[in-house]
């Protein structure tokens, strides 16, 4: 006999009548206009500056990337720039962001850019996730905030505030309650204003629906979030229990000789690939 599907999860469609989703979509992005911080990838459309932020932004947090950002657009300002800079040269302006794959694939990317796309960045979501180094999410995004485009973005903010507006009591990282996240996404966006819904929902998460003590008083979402009518809000989203982190040992050595030291770089792939050591 096969197990009946629980009506919190997150594979159900039409979680919202039209309605509500409506209303939801009025109150969230006169939120974000609101409240939205101001952040320098903001302040323009220019795709290639939206495309690095949201490279950059890949499991990192805002503050982090700002110098960066700030420095990386000064340095290399347009994408046929960073496509003629040499691979070490970027990433030793991204030193100390960390995740050093993103900078090898975003120069990667660059270099296809120029070839493929006459400098050009895609304008649609199957066209950016030919891209190195950008996927469903990445892709989403840009093609939403830079170019206009009815596709919904979502990262793990937008996740959680997904599983709490619609109470699903199953955990989000399961492939199938992710592909159930989408789908809600799919519904709710507001496809005259794609990028604004998308980074409202990811302000939102960021900023007051936090993993620990949502700010549910300041939520502009409460009305409509069947976590917080039960109180729910700091038990949800759950997660499956994470893996055992794999430890790696090394032994490093500094070799000296006539006052030079010796220098070799990584294999491009692994840990730390690419680098010098």
């Amino acid at each position: 006999m096969k197990r009946r599907a629980s009506r919190s999860s997150a594979a159900a469609v039409g979680v919202f009548d039209p309605r509500e989703r409506v209303a939801l979509r009025r109150a969230l992005l006169a939120w974000f206009r609101r409240h939205q911080r101001d952040l320098p990838w903001r302040r323009t459309r220019d795709p290639y500056a939206i495309w690095l932020s949201e490279i950059m932004l890949q499991q990192t947090r805002v503050e982090s990337v700002r110098p960066y950002y700030e420095r990386f657009i000064a340095r290399f300002p347009t994408v046929r720039s960073l496509a003629a800079a040499a691979l070490d040269d970027v990433l030793a302006l991204w030193s100390g962001l960390g995740y050093y794959a993103r900078g090898r694939n975003l120069h990667r990317a660059a270099q296809v850019i120029v070839e493929r796309h006459d400098g050009r960045l895609p304008r649609c979501h199957h066209g950016l996730l030919t891209l190195p180094g950008v996927g469903r999410y990445t892709a989403a995004a840009i093609a939403s905030i830079a170019f206009d485009a009815p596709v919904a973005a979502v990262d793990g903010n937008v996740k959680r505030v997904l599983a709490r507006l619609a109470l699903v009591r199953e955990p989000i990282d399961a492939l199938p309650v992710g592909e159930g996240l989408q789908r809600i996404a799919d519904e709710l966006l507001a496809r005259r204003a794609p990028g604004d819904f998308n980074q409202a929902l990811m302000e939102l998460g960021a900023t007051i629906c936090t993993p620990k003590n949502p700010n549910c008083r300041r939520c502009p979402l409460r009305n409509w979030c069947r976590a917080a009518r039960r109180g729910l809000q700091s038990t949800i989203p759950l997660r499956r229990p994470k893996r055992a982190p794999r430890v790696v040992e090394a032994a490093s050595a500094a070799i000296w000789r006539a006052k030079r030291l010796l220098l070799v770089q990584r294999r491009p792939h692994g840990l730390l690939g690419g680098l010098w050591e």
